[in-house]
């Protein structure tokens, strides 16, 4: 299957639409937002205690991972696509202050407000940087744990985007995120719709093609589920829902 979705008419339906979540996060997307969702697909109450609010209002996320993840004290975390950084504050939290991590977002909205919240929280372990997932700026190996939640499934080269995060892990590292998938392939009516790919559907990969190009990049998934919790909100991405099994999946690969 060709996905010809146009890149650059991507690439700005998805800032146009995440500059919002950013700035507007009680308004009406296609997907769920903020605590009780993020409550409901498994984050811990307390936690989301100790982090800024205002992130969570706008967690666009799609699924809960961290309990993929062994002992991260003092570990180097990448945040692929960090939003309003609530995943990138998780993190935080969870390395200590011994660990750092780094939130990485091309929307400059989403960074300008998970940097405000950072500075006016005192929280010192976070950097957020802007650029892309599939060509981050950092060196060989530079991070122990890699996260993303809901954003692999807009990058028009999903393989790339594991290739770059097996590139950054160390040997041993882990990544561990939450997107959506199918169970059957979307048609091209779908697939190269940039609004529909724009609200995390019409990018999204058949299961065993989205394992398979984690696996082809030199990662071995250890652990998966289904997040059951998740749903979509609009009339046509619940259709697309029913008639092609796209569902959220959460899963651990490590670097071999």
């Amino acid at each position: 299957m060709s996905t010809e979705v146009n890149r650059n008419e991507l690439e700005s339906k998805v800032q146009a639409m995440y500059r919002d979540v950013a700035q507007n996060p009680h308004g009406e997307f296609h997907f769920e937002m903020g605590r009780a969702l993020a409550e409901r697909l498994g984050y811990r109450p307390a936690d989301l205690d100790r982090v800024p609010g205002e992130a969570i209002d706008s967690f666009a996320g799609v699924g809960y991972y961290f309990h993929f993840l062994d002992e991260m004290e003092g570990a180097r975390v990448l945040d692929l696509g960090s939003g309003s950084g609530m995943d990138s504050f998780i993190a935080s939290l969870i390395t200590g202050p011994n660990g750092t991590v780094i939130g990485l977002d091309m929307t400059d909205a989403q960074r300008a407000k998970a940097e405000a919240l950072r500075r006016r929280h005192g929280v010192r372990n976070i950097t957020f940087v802007k650029g892309y997932i599939d060509a981050a700026p950092f060196e060989d190996g530079s991070f122990d744990v890699v996260i993303s939640n809901g954003v692999i499934n807009l990058a028009v080269d999903k393989p790339q985007v594991f290739r770059e995060a097996a590139r950054l892990l160390r040997p041993g590292g882990r990544l561990a995120i939450a997107d959506i998938v199918t169970d059957l392939d979307l048609p091209e009516t779908i697939a190269c719709n940039t609004t529909l790919w724009a609200a995390c559907i019409g990018g999204a990969w058949q299961v065993e093609r989205y394992k398979q190009a984690i696996e082809d990049a030199g990662l071995r998934v250890k652990a998966e589920q289904v997040n059951e919790q998740y749903r979509f909100l609009s009339d046509n991405a619940q259709g697309a829902t029913k008639k092609f099994g796209v569902k959220s999946v959460s899963l651990r690969a490590d670097k071999v």
